[in-house]
């Protein structure tokens, strides 16, 4: 089952949906995972609530938000800060260890995507966290963006995007808005695995600070929490090495599994492997039944 709530974040009010499972016995409390959907998109009709249902049929407690300007919460449409999103990720895990359904101790983060930078950036500094997934992720923005507008003449058209962002709000006072697929370039074909509440203009504002964060800066930190990397191998959104540079900078203990022929979106459609992978993994380091 899972109930709609509300809980603050730096004086907005942002939705989520807390997932409890049924067998829950009374006085019960559950670990649980935080899930946090990908770049403007939303908890609902998503990757993330199908995650979501995933760890609920597990035995877990999961809350799935609604970043700021994001879905159903508060907050200024497509206008969306890396670090806002990481206090937001607080805010969600302080909301979440106060409800009596779970053990305060035993919550981990799932960030798929723009989520999983926001995930691993936040795990690493909060050690409120027990753990934490990290789906399709990227760990350093310029090198990201490099790896998403690989040709020169991409490059060129994407910092020039960039440049305009900065003197329109030099110059207006106002926030450049754009296309969502000149900051994220996507294949039509994958566009339908995103939320119809996902939105299709974002703040220039968003691309410069997605371009200047560093969550590989801090990943360190998470150690000894143990954390999961996941990636599809043939991932033609987000470049594989930026996961494979996050695993190189974490600590022990830490996974890094690259998913042979699944794209940017590994635990949908029929091929059972993402799934597996995630289940056998929490069952070892994040298990639903406390040793």
């Amino acid at each position: 089952m899972d109930s709609e709530i509300s809980f603050p974040s730096d004086g907005l009010t942002l939705a989520g949906s807390l997932h409890l499972p049924d067998a829950r016995a009374p006085d019960q409390r559950l670990p649980a995972v935080i899930v946090l959907h990908g770049f403007i998109g939303a908890k609902d009709n998503s990757y993330s609530e199908v995650v979501a249902r995933l760890m609920e049929s597990w035995g877990y407690a999961v809350l799935r938000i609604d970043f700021r300007g994001c879905g159903k919460s508060e907050g200024r449409r497509g206008y969306v800060l890396c670090h806002d999103q990481v206090a937001d990720t607080r805010n969600a895990m302080t909301w979440l260890a106060e409800r009596p359904e779970v053990d305060p101790k035993r919550i981990a983060v799932l960030g798929h995507s723009f989520g999983a930078a926001i995930a691993a950036y936040t795990a690493a500094t909060d050690p409120r966290f027990a753990a934490a997934i990290i789906s399709c992720g990227w760990g350093h923005g310029e090198r990201k963006f490099r790896g998403q507008h690989s040709t020169p003449e991409a490059w060129e058209k994407f910092t020039a995007m960039l440049e305009e962002g900065r003197r329109h709000k030099q110059r207006t006072g106002e926030t450049l808005m754009v296309s969502r697929w000149d900051v994220v370039p996507m294949a039509e074909h994958l566009r339908k695995n995103l939320s119809h509440l996902a939105q299709t203009v974002v703040a220039a504002d968003t691309a410069q600070s997605m371009f200047d964060f560093k969550a590989e800066d801090v990943i360190h930190q998470l150690a000894p929490r143990p954390v999961l990397f996941m990636h599809g191998a043939d991932d033609t959104v987000t470049p594989v090495e930026q996961s494979i540079r996050l695993w190189e900078k974490a600590g022990q203990p830490k996974d890094l599994v690259l998913i042979t022929g699944t794209d940017h979106f590994p635990i949908f459609g029929n091929d059972s492997r993402g799934r597996d992978i995630l289940k056998g993994w929490m069952s070892r380091y994040f298990p639903a039944e406390a040793a």
